[in-house]
């Protein structure tokens, strides 16, 4: 059984029929799937979606790629939906958020954007300390900075670095706070030569498999909507890269997703 542990099945193509989408992975092994939000406007559709489907579980969050889409009181907005959630055993992460300097540089006031992302973060850390969560992580541009916010406020439950492209050195800081590493695409490119040689390095209990649906096209695949299945591209490739099995690899990375989670096998 393979989980993806990352995956936007409220987008399309998704959902003009996720029942349909949903058949297809689990036709390939992947059985479930974590669903993040990237804000106010999708919290509803992520909650719905797993209420629809016992296979899915979803997080709450506010995604730094769309920081203008937040409102100011983002995050008291975030705590009470929490609030609302606290019995729902599929609500089971804070995320995705994190820091995207990359989109704050593109903005016209980008230290004052920075600035705000961060004070979302140390919010959203907070919160996930309070309601006894981990988080899931969006970063670009902006290591040295999270790394900070994460030092500064650990995440009591852990979390995952999605779509990790870094170095060793850059996942070993992770680890040493309890956050594993997600292991997307990218590795499939055989372009991608330090995340690649990374992947090889680490322990294979702090990996996750995701496959960023409909985002982040597996080699072969470019220009159409990733979709959960293909999660199956990934662990061939990351397991002609490793010494382990896919059966291995394929059962230890879902007992980490599902023990970090709280998702039932």
């Amino acid at each position: 059984m393979l989980i993806d542990s990352h995956c936007h099945f409220d987008f399309e193509p998704f959902a003009q029929d996720p029942a349909h989408f949903l058949a297809l992975a689990q036709q390939q092994g992947v059985e479930k799937l974590v669903v993040p939000a990237i804000g106010q406007r999708n919290w509803l559709q992520v909650t719905q979606l797993a209420a629809q489907f016992p296979d899915i579980y979803f997080a709450l969050g506010l995604h730094p790629f769309f920081s203008a889409e937040h409102t100011d009181d983002a995050l008291a907005q975030l705590e009470l939906a929490l609030g609302l959630q606290q019995d729902n055993r599929q609500c089971v992460a804070i995320g995705e958020c994190g820091l995207d300097f990359a989109v704050a540089d593109a903005m016209n006031e980008p230290l004052l954007q920075r600035q705000q992302q961060q004070r979302w973060l140390e919010g959203q850390l907070e919160l996930a300390n309070r309601h006894q969560l981990p988080v899931i992580l969006h970063c670009r541009k902006a290591f040295p900075e999270l790394m900070k916010l994460l030092r500064q406020n650990p995440p009591k439950q852990g979390g995952v670095y999605h779509a990790f492209s870094g170095s060793y050195q850059q996942a070993r800081q992770l680890l040493d706070l309890g956050i594993r590493i997600g292991v997307g695409g990218t590795i499939t490119y055989s372009r991608a030569h330090k995340t690649r040689t990374t992947m090889t390095k680490l322990p294979l209990a702090a990996l996750m498999l995701e496959t960023d649906s409909p985002d982040m096209p597996v080699a072969g695949f470019q220009g159409q909507p990733n979709r959960p299945e293909r999660l199956c591209v990934i662990l061939q490739c990351l397991a002609a890269l490793r010494t382990e099995s896919e059966r291995e690899i394929a059962r230890e990375t879902s007992l980490t997703t599902a023990e970090l989670f709280a998702i039932p096998l």
